[in-house]
């Protein structure tokens, strides 16, 4: 096949990707090309079973023309969200619908081999009981916290022991094309693309969960900066304390406004005599977690409610400064401790209207992500459709 044929087919790919289903005279004009010739690379497509035909366009008038699109079931993709107490996982098709998930799958996050291991096992479990055909799964993207260079394979944070690249473990270990990506960042690419206005090119996504992570889209692409690590947000040093971040240094957002920052804030609250309904017996106090103090938020709890306003005034604080930076069009707030809605996006967005430049906030607009637990599986599996998409 000629370079030229495999870049038109990719494009047209690309195309049936982004637009749904087209007809041939539209794919013609997008393309460039004559109608013979797209008619004869959609069939090529179809032949490859990438494409299909859906028949007759719905028409007012005259002949309708038939349309064109990609075949569903022919691609899947996995997705698996790794989060520090479970995983969510998930299976996309070639249009990118969510057709198997699980969700909060119980799992030990840890730097061990142990932990790698039940972590394969609960991918290939969750493969294996699906009811799609393995044969059609093209790859499987997998998302880690911290320092991940999507673009060797590496990861700084989690599962650093061996000399070789950890995608290309787990690749051996499942059997599939692995792709790593750090949380925020795909999360960040699904929510992207989740906006019903194309028009919106730049835009930052806030994870909020046990540490603070920040996926950067510019002009409509995810930003990784030069060695792949952009978006660590949580280690702008801010504060003047003395508390050691998981990262190592001192000062760090996510020391004071993160969700292991909420839950040593409220056990310091409960050992200073204040009351909550999630502590029946102090001497339990070691058993509350975050998702145990955003429950209580959401069930009116006044201390949680507190706790979780201040530590959203000091994520303002952290926010303001990258606004300032970047001036996006749109700030979406994500990640578990978006859960409790205005209890943390208000005072978030009153720091920022605080600190930030007035003609840099005016223009940016603060939403709450709108995907839920799905986000980090539907980013992880685009991304793993877009490498393919390039490859085809």
């Amino acid at each position: 096949m000629s370079l030229k044929r495999f870049t038109v087919l990719n494009r047209l790919l690309r195309l049936f990707s982004d637009n749904g289903q087209s007809t041939i005279a539209e794919l013609s004009s997008q393309v460039n090309l004559s109608i013979p010739k797209v008619t004869a690379m959609v069939n090529e497509l179809i032949d490859m079973n990438l494409a299909a035909d859906f028949g007759k366009e719905s028409s007012s008038g005259g002949r309708p023309p038939n349309v064109y699109g990609l075949n569903a079931s022919a691609v899947h993709f996995v997705g698996v969200d790794v989060r520090a107490h479970d995983i969510n996982i998930g299976i996309a098709n070639f249009n990118q619908d969510i057709v198997e998930f699980k969700d909060r799958i119980p799992f030990r996050l840890k730097n061990q081999a142990d932990s790698l291991e039940e972590l394969c096992n609960l991918i290939s479990g969750f493969i294996e009981s699906s009811s799609i055909d393995c044969a059609t799964i093209e790859g499987i993207g997998i998302n880690l916290s911290g320092r991940i260079n999507q673009r060797t394979g590496y990861s700084y944070s989690f599962f650093n022991f061996q000399e070789r690249p950890l995608s290309e473990v787990l690749s051996e270990k499942l059997g599939y094309d692995v792709y790593l990506e750090n949380d925020s960042r795909a999360m960040a690419y699904a929510e992207y693309k989740n906006l019903d206005n194309p028009a919106i090119k730049n835009v930052l996504f806030l994870n909020l969960d046990y540490g603070i992570g920040m996926g950067v889209v510019i002009n409509g692409e995810l930003y990784y900066g030069k060695s792949g690590y952009s978006g660590e947000v949580g280690h702008i040093p801010i504060f003047e304390n003395n508390v050691i971040c998981q990262c190592g240094k001192q000062g760090c957002l996510e020391t004071e406004a993160s969700g292991w920052a909420l839950v040593n804030e409220f056990k310091k609250s409960i050992e200073s005599g204040a009351n909550s309904v999630i502590v029946k017996d102090p001497s339990n106090i070691d058993c509350v977690n975050m998702n145990d103090i955003i429950k209580a938020a959401m069930d009116d709890d006044v201390l949680a409610i507190e706790l979780i306003s201040r530590i959203g005034e000091k994520i303002g604080r952290g926010l303001a400064v990258v606004i300032n930076i970047f001036n996006p069009e749109l700030v979406i707030l994500g990640g578990s401790l978006s859960k409790t809605g205005d209890y943390i996006r208000l005072p978030i967005k009153s720091a920022v209207n605080k600190l930030s430049l007035s003609l840099m906030n005016n223009d940016t607009q603060i939403e709450m992500a709108s995907l839920g637990s799905l986000s980090g599986v539907k980013g992880a599996s685009l991304l793993v459709r877009k490498k393919m998409l390039r490859m085809v």
